[in-house]
């Protein structure tokens, strides 16, 4: 089996990478089918998805079985300054390779995010893959137009929705958490903004999980549990020992000192029900993968 990868250089890519050629994660074994996969690593030096002439030759050339998309503009702030690179990256991205991986039968897998919804109240109920989108940024708009061209181009197509995604490489809250506290002994984080910290090799191993099914749909997945910025903070710093003290904030706050930040969803907890009902749902509860982290990050010097 052959396993094309964009974005490889990524947190999620350097993780999926890593699985593939470890054949396991730290839940347990990928699937036996993939663990003498051909891996073909690419990022923006090796193949720029926004060209579609380009991405359709790159495709045919080595026609892949799976492709897992991981490439994105992320930049949320960015997205909003500069509507032309997200829309091109975010949306016109993931269109060039749903019509490639038509072209040649394979598996589309596009990861998404909660940004894709508007962030209104549900009740304190998480949103599962049937809950209606509505996106408040540029950002959140690319990446659901993004979604939408790969479900209409490519048949055998997955779009999984994740967020607050960390690791161990690459920049990410965790990081920003403890590189911030070190340097200034004090952090304040909103407290009214929820969702669910993800472990990108929990994300990782269920992506693998995907890439052998023919499960085809709309999926979460995300840790189990839901928290604020600011309980996940406290457990950053908790865990991390770091010699900082948390303070909360309200996004109102946050933004009057922020003005030129993009909204953001203020809920945007997720429900992994398709996992659960397909092929099965393994996503740590958020605060146990945060743990397991730490047992496994060794700081650089």
């Amino acid at each position: 089996m052959k396993i094309l990868i964009t974005g490889c250089n990524g947190q999620l890519g350097t993780e999926l990478r890593k699985q593939l050629k470890a054949g396991c994660s730290e839940i347990g074994p990928i699937p036996e089918k993939l663990r003498t996969a051909t891996v073909i690593p690419t990022d923006l030096a090796e193949l720029d998805i926004t060209n579609r002439d380009e991405v359709v030759s790159f495709v045919r050339r080595m026609q892949p079985d799976v492709i897992i998309n991981c490439s994105a503009y992320t930049n949320v702030d960015g997205c909003e300054s500069d509507t032309d690179a997200a829309f091109k990256a975010n949306a016109l991205g993931p269109r060039n390779l749903a019509m490639a991986a038509e072209k040649v039968g394979a598996r589309l897998i596009h990861v998404s995010t909660d940004y894709v919804f508007s962030g209104a109240d549900n009740g304190g109920v998480p949103l599962d893959e049937s809950h209606p989108t509505g996106p408040v940024s540029a950002y959140g708009r690319t990446k659901l137009l993004g979604e939408q061209y790969v479900r209409q181009f490519c048949r055998r197509s997955f779009v999984v929705r994740t967020a607050w995604l960390y690791s161990y490489t690459g920049k990410n809250f965790v990081f920003t958490m403890m590189n911030a506290g070190k340097k200034f002994g004090k952090l304040t984080v909103v407290n009214d903004q929820r969702g669910n910290p993800t472990n990108a090799v929990d994300l990782a191993h269920h992506l693998l999980k995907l890439a052998v099914s023919h499960e085809y749909g709309v999926y979460h997945c995300t840790g189990e549990g839901v928290c604020s910025w600011y309980d996940f903070a406290c457990e950053i710093i908790r865990l991390s020992g770091t010699p900082a003290e948390v303070a909360p904030c309200t996004s109102a706050e946050y933004a009057a000192k922020n003005p030129a930040a993009a909204s953001r969803p203020a809920w945007s907890a997720l429900e992994n029900r398709m996992l659960t009902c397909t092929v099965g749902n393994e996503m740590r509860p958020w605060q146990e993968a945060l743990a397991e982290f730490f047992k496994h990050y060794t700081p650089e010097e």
